[in-house]
């Protein structure tokens, strides 16, 4: 057999081995004067996508309706949470596996997969899904203000929009230490609800039966739970981590991507099980202090009509009279930073479903102007008020819209001819595909049976129903039918590319690749015009 050489070459900034015409399973091991990193350094070197998409599950959304369950369920709805994160768990994990085995993000495979129109369809409700997240970040970062300064919520609405696009055009010039600044304050609020938990002292057997003993009783607990799994589950968290694991560079061989997939399951997993616990909290802080046991004559009023601009009465046990500013601080940096990742989310999505290379400041400006629009109108039309309510109906459009990105992420990352041999398990497949289809099943019960009871009980000229009927039943259908068309379609565009004589042992940083004696690159996910995102290392 022909004796092996190796020469390394530099081709700008990535280093490849040029290798003779010689079967490449004869490639000698790395040498051991380069060891390989420990894995916990490893690990570390992937560390970031994870959290930076986690800050999405404690944004004031997320605060909105865990207040509202508290305060009207208890512990109740404690199972939504549960399985809502479990649930994030695993479509998170997907999304990122999608973004490392492929090399593009859910947006770019969307556009590449589906036939012109349904590409801007898909488009159209993926920024309908981004807005949608946006509102409640923007209304509770207006509330802080409202609460702090005494800012109208309108102006808090317009701060907010210009203060997200100051932060991200600081973040241009490398402060990175900006963004984590603001993820410790979140963890302040983290530490205040986790404090007051200690000190009302909720029962663990009502917690442990609301977490694990599924129930839906009383008025409105079918819409609070979906206004929970919405709040939790958002469609432009999907398109933001398969593009976000980009900006890490990921050896291409079998091994390497199988590594990089389960870093970034591990990491995601941490990052989740802290969110469950501060949404735990939330709810079993707000279950106990408003409970007919605990409601004291001071606190009714509060409870009966319970909004992110009134929730700060729940930390006086632990901080007193400090409480309104230390839960404004929380509050604000929750929704500033959580506005700061829906405005990269709108972003990829923007730029993978229309190919838009726009100048980036354009690009957040049309982004934050779109997203800001519906929270101002409702913050000057209804006030306080108004801009609470819209934050519940949000939580509801984003659960509606979840298929929607939801089933092409199932079927792609299921896919042999998307993920080659890296694509679901069986048993991946079957768990993500019932948990997925059981929540639009949900979502399709609760649209029609809460329409049908709105038009027969409301108070509005026979003629005026029987419109509204022509109008909103033809919409269902053609949202039931979209379902059935994304979850049958057959993908036919393949993504995936294959390399000829790949060790699965060696990464292309110690190797080339050999095509009838002529060297070739495996494919590199890792792509340079995401590589300069500001994350958490």
């Amino acid at each position: 057999m022909a004796s092996l050489t190796q020469q390394q070459v530099k081709e700008g900034s990535n280093r490849i081995v040029a290798v003779n015409a010689t079967p490449s399973n004869d490639l000698p091991a790395p040498s051991q004067s380069h060891p390989q990193k420990p894995g916990w350094k490893k690990f570390l070197a992937y560390v970031g996508p994870g959290f930076l998409v986690s800050l999405a599950y404690l944004d004031p959304g997320n605060m909105e309706t865990d207040l509202q369950a508290g305060a009207d369920h208890k512990y109740e709805l404690l199972w939504v949470i549960l399985i809502g994160l479990v649930f994030a768990l695993i479509i998170q994990s997907l999304a990122a596996n999608l973004g490392v085995t492929t090399g593009k993000h859910l947006s770019e495979l969307c556009k590449a997969e589906y036939p012109l129109l349904v590409k801007y369809c898909l488009w159209l409700l993926a920024e309908l899904a981004v807005i949608a997240a946006d509102i409640p970040e923007v209304i509770g970062t207006a509330f802080a203000l409202n609460i702090l300064f005494k800012i109208p919520v309108w102006a808090g609405v317009l701060v907010t929009g210009c203060s997200t696009l100051l932060f991200l055009g600081l973040q241009r010039f490398g402060v990175r230490k900006l963004e984590l600044l603001i993820s410790m304050l979140v963890f302040v609020m983290a530490g205040c609800f986790f404090g007051e938990l200690s000190y009302v002292k909720p029962p663990a057997s009502g917690v442990i039966k609301g977490m694990f003993i599924p129930k839906l009783s009383g008025h409105g607990a079918t819409g609070d739970a979906i206004a929970l799994l919405g709040a939790l589950v958002m469609p432009h968290n999907l398109f933001l981590h398969s593009a976000l694991v980009l900006s890490r560079k990921v050896p291409s061989s079998v091994r390497g991507i199988n590594d990089a997939c389960r870093y970034f399951l591990i990491e995601s997993a941490f990052a989740l099980f802290v969110a469950f616990l501060i949404n735990v909290a939330m709810i079993s802080v707000t279950g106990t202090v408003c409970s007919a046991d605990n409601l004291s004559a001071e606190n009714t009023g509060h409870c009966s009509d319970l909004t992110l601009n009134s929730a700060s009465f729940l930390l006086k046990n632990v901080l007193g009279k400090s409480s309104s500013t230390v839960y404004a601080v929380a509050l604000l940096a929750s929704g500033q930073s959580s506005a700061i990742t829906g405005t990269y989310a709108g972003q990829y999505i923007m730029q993978g479903f229309l190919d838009m290379r726009m100048k980036t400041w354009i690009r957040n400006l049309v982004t934050r102007c779109i997203a800001i629009t519906p929270s101002l109108i409702v913050s000057i039309i209804g006030g306080s008020a108004g801009a609470g309510r819209l934050i519940i109906i949000a939580s509801m459009i984003l659960s509606f819209e979840l298929p929607f990105a939801l089933i092409p992420l199932l079927k792609f990352s299921s896919s042999s001819i998307k993920m080659g041999p890296h694509k679901n398990s069986i048993i991946i497949i079957v768990i993500s595909w019932i948990l997925g289809l059981g929540i639009i099943g949900i979502n399709v019960y609760y649209l029609s049976t809460a329409f049908v009871d709105w038009l027969i009980h409301n108070s509005l000229p026979k003629m005026a129903n029987v419109f509204i009927g022509i109008i909103v039943f033809p919409l269902m259908a053609v949202y039931i039918g979209a379902v059935i068309y994304l979850t049958f379609r057959k993908d036919t565009v393949k993504t995936y590319i294959e390399t000829k004589n790949e060790p699965a042992m060696q990464t292309h940083m110690e190797k080339g690749f050999m095509n009838n004696g002529q060297l070739e690159l495996s494919q590199v996910p890792y792509r340079e015009d995401l590589a300069d995102i500001p994350l958490p290392q």
